[in-house]
């Protein structure tokens, strides 16, 4: 290959390498398998290993993924945190333990640990006391999700065994275990709400929530397998996770310590097959040189230590034939393009269908109908085709193409900017929205009507009985009790159950609206924020935005629900049936220096923590938010502020104050 198309291609990969990580890192959906991004990685480190003049600062060879967002404040890691180099042949696995033994002159010993799927976090512990919790990140900085780590039970808040450093940090990884994550759809699945891909998206995405109670709520857990610090009960890594278990922490149960390679080799083989009959997902096996000297010696690259490397299974694969595709229409218009296969065995069970995720996975796979398919199933509740055969092609097949209407009213689909899914915007006249939002009206966690399942719902909407939720209110006892399966006594407990959920909680009504955007957290912090529903019908964009947690997006979304004659019309029959909205008490308040003002706290602190300051500017009166706006009345500036909190705040001329000066004014 030649210098100029060396280069072209390099840039090439980068670009879609990038975009991988953020898919992968960010957002939590990614549309290409590891396997699939390994390559492209590696191509991109053989091209620029040939012509080294190609390698820049930022290529994603010389750094780790980010999952760095501007929600949470960042943190910078005491120690690096390097992300691993991969393989899925057990003879690079050999090749790498050869480099070891020729870098040191022995060969040393190794411990073998599984490589789980979920979400990479460091621990640090100051006195015995977990004082910081961060992501990855970049790999210096990350993350700061102190607060919803401590809602994990299996990581210890406090620490007390003898022997333990005063300073020290563990890393680990969060995940969730196989049935939590079932019973987590399984909830999502009655409420309506779209279903988590798998156990690790659903890991990161819950780990990045801006609720600590909701984080709490989830089954998460997590396994802490390496030990940093300047006083370490031993020089080797074996020890030190067998001390850090004593302690109390929650190491990994399938653990080995090898005294060659060909012991290593040997785990990977025995756990290939085993590591099924596992509670929680694994996808390899990590192998670390055991002792910390021998680590010291043979370094670290720009992005990975050179005394470890993972091995990673490879996912179960079968090629059957694609029939056909179905694009579904979700609640809130999502339409989710699912593909109907030949049935195939695979992974002991036989697959019918295949989630195909959106429009861009599509376009990547260049689908036709007809097409023999390889599928994978890699921890995902349904398989995924992750390739199409082109060479077996049939003369003339039709490629698959994503639809321009709605598939089940004809509406033109919408796709926003920055968004990977295509939605129908007719959400009030969309057959499976109007279904699903009146099941999500009904759902537990909104009016919580027992007796009007999924099932009943839909049999009320076939018979003309209800088309919005307004309608529900309309029913009468004999309209009920002629119905399939209903009967006189079910339908007098639905028409009990109705009339009770008049008087629920305002803001689970606002929730059971649907409002776009409008989950149950920021359903209650619009609650707390306005009285009644009419207060926040009539709420301007500068309102809105100046509530904790609510950006244009939910701003816009908001003001759009109730711009829609029908959506007010709804309103009023809802309160024409006895419905009230409103009712929350609002705090009052406090009389002190910063009373009325709106403050956001952004960095770290030499004498303070974020806590410590937030209840200082709420003793004083002032409100915290965790965005900027025009609203904002200064913001307390540590170190490692937020780049993009920064960069707004001077383009809006916000004022930005010290710890002491912040002092200083609590004082004044």
């Amino acid at each position: 290959m030649k210098l100029a198309d060396a280069r072209k291609r390099a840039e090439e990969l980068r670009k879609t390498i990038d975009e991988h990580n953020h898919r992968y890192y960010v957002l939590n959906q990614p549309v290409i398998t590891d396997f699939e991004f390994d390559l492209l990685l590696n191509e991109l480190q053989a091209l620029e290993k040939k012509f080294p003049g190609l390698v820049t600062q930022d290529s994603p060879t010389m750094r780790v993924g980010s999952d760095l967002t501007a929600a949470f404040l960042p943190a910078e890691h005491t120690w690096p945190m390097l992300s691993l180099g991969n393989t899925y042949s057990i003879g690079e696995v050999t090749e790498f333990g050869a480099r070891v033994s020729r870098t040191l002159g022995y060969e040393p010993q190794y411990v073998c640990e599984l490589k789980y799927d979920g979400v990479s976090i460091s621990l640090t512990y100051e006195d015995g006391l977990l004082a910081r919790a961060v992501t990855r990140g970049d790999g210096t900085v990350g993350d700061d999700v102190t607060v919803n780590v401590r809602t994990i039970r299996s990581i210890p808040v406090r620490v007390s065994a003898k022997g333990i450093p005063d300073s020290f940090a563990v890393r680990g990884e969060i995940y969730l275990p196989r049935r939590g994550f079932e019973e987590m759809n399984a909830a999502r699945l009655a409420l309506g709400e779209p279903l988590f891909a798998n156990p690790r998206n659903a890991a990161a995405g819950t780990l990045k929530l801006l609720d600590p109670r909701i984080v709490a709520s989830r089954p998460l857990e997590c396994f802490l397998y390496y030990l940093l610090g300047n006083k370490l009960p031993a020089d080797n890594h074996f020890d030190n996770i067998m001390a850090a278990r004593s302690w109390g922490f929650r190491t990994p149960d399938i653990i080995q310590l090898c005294n060659s390679m060909e012991e290593v080799t040997e785990f990977l083989r025995q756990w290939e097959d085993e590591r099924k009959k596992l509670p929680y997902d694994t996808d390899g096996v990590v192998i670390k040189v055991n002792s910390l000297e021998a680590q010291r010696i043979l370094g670290t690259t720009a992005k990975s230590p050179r005394w470890a490397i993972a091995y990673k299974y490879a996912a179960e694969q079968a090629v059957t034939r694609l029939l056909s595709v179905d694009f579904q229409v979700g609640r809130t218009g999502n339409v989710t393009p699912v593909a109907n296969l030949e049935p195939v065995l695979l992974a002991g069970t036989t697959v019918k269908r295949a989630s195909l995720h959106n429009s861009d996975q599509i376009g990547l796979l260049g689908l036709h109908y007809g097409d023999a398919v390889t599928v994978e199933k890699g921890g995902e509740i349904i398989p995924k085709i992750i390739a199409a055969d082109t060479g077996s092609r049939l003369a003339g097949a039709e490629a698959v193409t994503f639809p321009q209407l709605c598939p089940e009213c004809g509406t033109p689909l919408v796709r926003n900017a920055g968004e990977a899914n295509h939605y129908c915007p007719n959400y009030l006249h969309c057959p499976p929205q109007i279904t699903g939002r009146i099941i999500h009206f009904v759902s537990r966690r909104a009016m919580d009507i027992e007796g009007l399942g999924e099932e009943t719902v839909e049999l009320l909407y076939r018979s003309g009985l209800v088309r919005n939720m307004a309608d529900l209110y309309d029913l009468k006892h004999e309209q009920l009790a002629v119905l399939e399966r209903m009967g006189d006594k079910s339908a007098s407990n639905i028409l009990s159950e109705l009339n009770t959920s008049l008087t629920a909680p305002w803001p689970r009504k606002l929730f059971a609206l649907g409002i776009r955007h409008v989950g149950e957290t920021v359903a209650r912090t619009l609650a707390a924020g306005f009285p009644d529903i009419d207060s926040l019908m009539k709420a301007t964009d500068e309102e809105l935005t100046a509530l904790p947690e609510i950006g244009p997006r939910i701003s816009v979304s908001v003001r759009e629900y109730f711009a829609d004659p029908e959506n007010i019309e709804t309103v009023r029959r809802l309160k024409a049936a006895g419905m009230t909205f409103g009712g929350m008490i609002q705090e009052k308040a406090a009389d002190g220096p910063l009373k009325g003002k709106s403050v956001v706290i952004s960095g770290t602190f030499s004498n303070f923590t974020r806590d410590q300051l937030k209840e200082a500017v709420e003793a004083a009166g002032g409100r915290i938010s965790s965005s900027v706006s025009g609203n904002t009345s200064f913001i307390i500036a540590g170190n490692d502020m937020g780049p993009s909190k920064r960069a707004k705040a001077n383009a809006l001329g916000v004022r930005m104050v010290s710890e002491d000066e912040f002092v200083k004014m609590i004082k004044e």
